[in-house]
């Protein structure tokens, strides 16, 4: 009777340590394979390392990436990306409106007389002073 509760225990200790350590793990595989199956090119992207580019072409055969870093095309592996950074199309809408309110209020200081900087600001003459003497 006692075996068999030592069996039993050693079987519960085995499907806790698959449920909690192993599956996660699947899990987040399989969601970095469909991240790699997804890269196509345009897509900003950052890499293990740190290095920031855009996809500038995806080799399937290979499996294989040539990353664009600002004129520079490099050749990584399609494991080697870490992070596939969304585009932002709020972003690219959001920049007409920032314009128009730009041109809102500089046509509302008109109204308004201007305010002046004290010419004697301590911090901008401090700022100079502290970059020489180093």
């Amino acid at each position: 009777m006692g075996s068999l509760w030592t069996i039993g225990f050693i079987v519960i200790m085995f499907a806790l340590m698959y449920f909690t350590m192993f599956k996660p793990q699947k899990k987040q595989q399989q969601k970095k394979m469909e991240m790699m199956n997804e890269l196509k090119k345009g897509d900003n992207v950052i890499m293990i390392d740190g290095l920031h580019g855009k996809v500038d072409s995806v080799n399937s055969k290979d499996k294989t990436i040539v990353l664009d870093a600002d004129g520079i095309y490099l050749t990584f592996s399609r494991m080697a990306v870490q992070q596939i950074i969304p585009a932002a199309p709020e972003a690219e809408e959001a920049a007409p409106a920032k314009e128009s309110a730009a041109e809102e209020k500089s046509a509302a200081p008109a109204d308004k007389p201007a305010q002046k900087e004290p010419a004697d600001t301590p911090s901008s003459e401090n700022k100079d002073d502290h970059s020489s003497e180093e």
